[in-house]
């Protein structure tokens, strides 16, 4: 079959998209709090075809900047932090094909528990459940789960192998064929193929056994997006969709053969995963229409909002610096958590000490420079330069508001995709692996993999 893309609806379980100025639109809709609105988003991704609809999500409102939280209130900057896993479930209730993606942190949850919660997620979705697995990023989360410090950066994915390890334990641990339930018998599940885990290693102690048979997908998709080198190792070895967020073709391509690589590296086939670009599209029926649509957009933006996810995102208080003083070498390497957004801006601005007015030109945080703009034309050529290219393997596609900017892409690009056939027109199957064309895992493979040299 020819290589199609995969599609992503990236969403979150608050106020605002991940651009944090998208509920100042005139047409977004201002109750992001109720399950209709995301159910909206769900019919609208599940008629374009969409592979899934995933939750990025973070433990603590943006803080960082100036260590306090009033600006991230006063100007709606993601100030709202539902749980994304129950907000799934209202989605669920509403599609019968669409995969339910959500983030959890590996840092401050218990690897039982998240193993409990998605492979529920993916029992009551008939086999649609996917985790994205992060490691958190900054001091506020550690302050609002009982920690003083966020845990140093290569640290939390030591410990995230080790999650890893204990989750995919717990999944595997009931076999397919289990469940008896007879009646007449008075037998439920044979007891010789429910397993204990019984991990003790340096980070966890988890005894089983587990409490939630297979699905019929085997267990949830895992989603990675590390972007420092520690984080593609760890992508490389666990990741079956990988988002990434290059802003041109050629480091795209660069990231995408790093990750292969690391998966090769760890035993694993490169084409049994799939590289998503985030992308922000603005579309029309013409590129005059999306330019208009632009220029309202355009309009949106505030400073603080870069401000303050810059801030988040790299746990670094921008405001005890002047827009054009730049930051040592000490500041630089002090920062922590999301570090794929340090080392793009000190390579593309191509200054070893780049001012905070740099690290907002540079990185895009809050911004809408990178945004594409045109008609169903414009935006599938640039799609599809990167898809060809193998820049990726697919898109995370992001709302400027909502619910319109997924409906104008289903409206206006999916069709144009379709009929030059990179994207399907049906659903493959009811499961999220048979959609994306990942097969059904057997139990236990994952134990095959080496170690990275980190642990």
């Amino acid at each position: 079959m020819t290589r199609q893309m995969a599609m992503v609806g990236f969403l979150q379980a608050q106020n605002c998209t991940n651009l944090p100025c998208s509920w100042r639109h005139p047409d977004s809709r201002d109750d992001s709090m109720s399950a209709d609105y995301y159910q909206e988003i769900a019919r609208i991704l599940e008629a374009g075809k969409f592979h899934m609809a995933f939750f990025d999500d973070r433990l603590a409102m943006p803080d960082r900047y100036g260590n306090d939280h009033a600006h991230t209130v006063e100007y709606g900057i993601r100030c709202v932090k539902m749980d994304p896993l129950i907000v799934l479930t209202t989605m669920g209730m509403v599609t019968q094909k669409l995969g339910l993606a959500s983030t959890c942190s590996t840092t401050y949850f218990e690897p039982f528990d998240v193993a409990r919660r998605f492979a529920t997620l993916d029992l009551m979705t008939g086999g649609r459940a996917a985790w994205n697995v992060v490691t958190s990023v900054n001091d506020g989360e550690a302050l609002n789960m009982g920690k003083a410090t966020h845990l140093e950066h290569d640290l939390r994915y030591d410990r995230a192998d080790e999650f890893m390890e204990v989750v995919l334990g717990h999944w595997d641990s009931w076999e397919d064929g289990a469940l008896i339930i007879d009646k007449a018998s008075g037998r439920f599940a044979d007891p010789t193929k429910v397993k204990r885990l019984d991990h003790d290693r340096r980070f966890f102690k988890s005894r089983g056994p587990f409490t939630v048979p297979r699905s019929p997908q085997g267990h949830p998709v895992v989603i990675q997006a590390g972007a420092s080198g520690r984080g593609q190792r760890f992508a490389g070895r666990w990741g079956e969709v990988i988002f990434t967020a290059a802003r041109n073709l050629a480091s795209a391509k660069q990231g995408y053969d790093a990750i292969r690589n690391e998966a090769a590296s760890c035993g694993r086939d490169p084409d049994q995963m799939f590289l998503c670009n985030l992308t922000t599209p603005v579309c029309g029926a013409t590129k005059a229409e999306a330019e208009d649509k632009m220029a309202v957009i355009e309009k949106l933006p505030l400073q603080i909002d870069a401000l303050s996810l810059l801030a988040e995102g790299l746990n670094f208080d921008f405001a005890t610096k002047d827009m054009d003083e730049p930051l040592t070498s000490e500041e630089l390497a002090s920062m922590q958590g999301m570090l794929g957004i340090r080392d793009g801006v000190l390579r593309t601005s191509g200054k070893a000490n780049p001012t905070t007015r740099d690290f907002i030109e540079f990185s895009g945080r809050g911004q809408t420079q990178d945004v594409i703009v045109g008609g169903p034309k414009e935006i599938a050529d640039k799609l599809e330069e990167m898809f060809v290219n193998r820049g990726c393997d697919g898109f995370v596609i992001a709302a400027t508001y909502v619910p319109g900017s997924y409906a104008d892409f289903v409206r206006h690009v999916v069709p144009e995709l379709q009929r030059r056939g990179l994207f399907h027109k049906e659903y493959a199957g009811n499961t999220l692996r048979e959609n994306l064309g990942l097969p059904r895992p057997a139990a236990g493979v994952w134990k095959t993999q080496p170690r990275v040299a980190a642990e």
